[in-house]
């Protein structure tokens, strides 16, 4: 018998930090098969997805402040470790699972989902795919992805580059399917406000998206934090806002060994400068220039048709991510932002990115609701799982990603994974969090000082 969908699907989605979670969640009400999240609901009914949400216990968990400023509600949420995960799997009934990790851990989940799903036809599509823009590791990452039914491609130049990747290698690359970044959307910019600031009137706003690791130096993050600082004084009328992922101690996807918070109190902004948290789209309702080095969030504004501009100051680089914007238009420095430049985007690349503001957004997940559906319908159940790596083609490498989720080259725990069958206690949750606040503290103060005693 074929895995029945019911009225509304169940769908689980596993998530190792705030940002990934987003993207999962999301990508799980849009790519639900049946009615869309998007679809009014008539008085009475329930519309979309059922989803449950898992939070991969590691570094990057997001506290419940990063998960509110987030937004995204799930039908129930909860910490597991990866073997934790795996027997909620085990007894789970679900028709979707989206994979929402790093690829290592994507790795880990799809090998020890193939034991634990072993001989049983009836289990859930796996999806997986990438939070944003794909810059680096490319090969890495994506091999690291193969083995799910569906990899997510953000765009038709990331599904063509997907494509190439696997068949380079011999992998079938039948799994790629195109879809877009799930969180765009939001009203399109109406054009500039009174930068006077009459009353009644809210100023121009001049919105700058910083990063956790890019740049990831102090000098160039001084630099960028100065040049902003600089701005606001220039443009008293300008209100000038940076906005931050986390507050110092936090995590995310990325680790954030300086964050800003720290640096801006050497200095003293003028009073139309600030620090300002929250949901991305929120902040682009008040946005009229978008300034970024490479973050996601230069999408979601171009998308929306909002002033951006990707910051050349620190040079094109693969290592800042921004050279993935050559092409686009948007290129450019603080002198010629100061000097009152504003790019404008190139359509066609604009097109290529998925984030076109033409309409056809609404129909970007079209195709993948129809391989869920039509694999939910196959005949005799999905087949085994079956990812590039195996302990034949990659015994030097699986063996090591396995082992960093406690599982064994066959995707079995290893003895003495850490597991649970309830919530741990009282002393279980200080150590957990003493441990947490350790890491942290090293990679924010720790790291920073034997690096720099290195460059003596």
């Amino acid at each position: 018998m074929p895995v029945s969908t019911p009225k509304r699907p169940r769908i689980a989605v596993l998530a190792d930090s705030d940002t990934r979670w987003k993207w999962g969640a999301l990508t799980a009400a849009r790519i639900a098969p049946g009615p869309s999240m998007e679809t009014a609901p008539r008085e009475g009914a329930q519309v979309g997805p059922l989803v449950d949400g898992f939070l991969l216990r590691g570094r990057a968990t997001p506290t419940p402040r990063q998960l509110e400023e987030v937004g995204v509600r799930a039908d129930s949420l909860r910490e597991v470790t990866a073997v934790e995960f795996l027997r909620a799997m085990a007894e789970g009934s679900y028709d979707v699972l989206v994979l929402s990790l790093v690829g290592g851990g994507v790795q880990a989940m799809l090998h020890g989902l193939g034991r634990v799903w072993e001989n049983r036809p009836e289990r859930p599509v796996v999806v997986t795919g990438y939070v944003g823009v794909v810059y680096e590791k490319l090969a890495d990452g994506l091999l690291l992805r193969h083995g799910a039914d569906l990899v997510l491609a953000n765009s038709r130049q990331d599904a063509d580059r997907f494509r190439a990747v696997y068949e380079g290698v011999g992998a079938d690359a039948s799994a790629v399917t195109e879809v877009a970044l799930p969180f765009l959307g939001g009203a399109p910019y109406e054009g500039e406000h009174d930068p006077s600031a009459q009353q009644g009137r809210r100023p121009y706003t001049v919105v700058f998206a910083a990063q956790p690791s890019v740049p990831e130096n102090r000098k160039d993050r001084t630099y960028l934090l100065n040049r902003l600082v600089q701005h606001a004084r220039r443009h008293p009328e300008r209100e000038v806002l940076l906005k931050l992922r986390s507050k110092p101690g936090e995590h995310t996807t990325h680790i954030e060994e300086l964050p800003y918070q720290k640096l801006v109190q050497r200095l003293d902004p003028p009073a139309n400068f600030r620090l300002v948290y929250g949901n991305m789209g929120e902040v682009l309702d008040r946005t009229d220039l978008l300034v970024t080095v490479s973050s996601t969030a230069a999408l979601e504004s171009l998308h929306r048709r909002v002033p951006t501009v990707v910051l050349t100051d620190l040079g094109i680089r693969e290592s800042l991510g921004n050279h993935h914007f050559v092409g686009s238009g948007c290129l450019a420095s603080w002198d010629q932002l100061d000097a009152g430049h504003r790019p404008v985007p190139d359509e066609e690349w604009v097109a290529r990115q998925g984030v076109a503001a033409d309409g056809s957004y609404d129909s970007a997940f079209d195709a993948a609701r129809e391989r869920i559906a039509k694999l939910l319908g196959r005949p005799g159940g999905l087949p085994p799982l079956t990812p590039y790596y195996t302990p034949v083609t990659a015994p030097g490498y699986l063996p090591g990603i396995l082992a960093r989720h406690h599982l064994g080259p066959d995707g079995t725990p290893l003895p003495g994974a850490p597991a649970a069958d309830k919530e741990p206690g009282p002393v279980r949750q200080i150590v957990r969090r003493a441990a947490r606040g350790a890491y942290r503290h090293g990679v924010q103060r720790v790291a920073p000082v034997i690096r720099r005693m290195g460059e003596l």
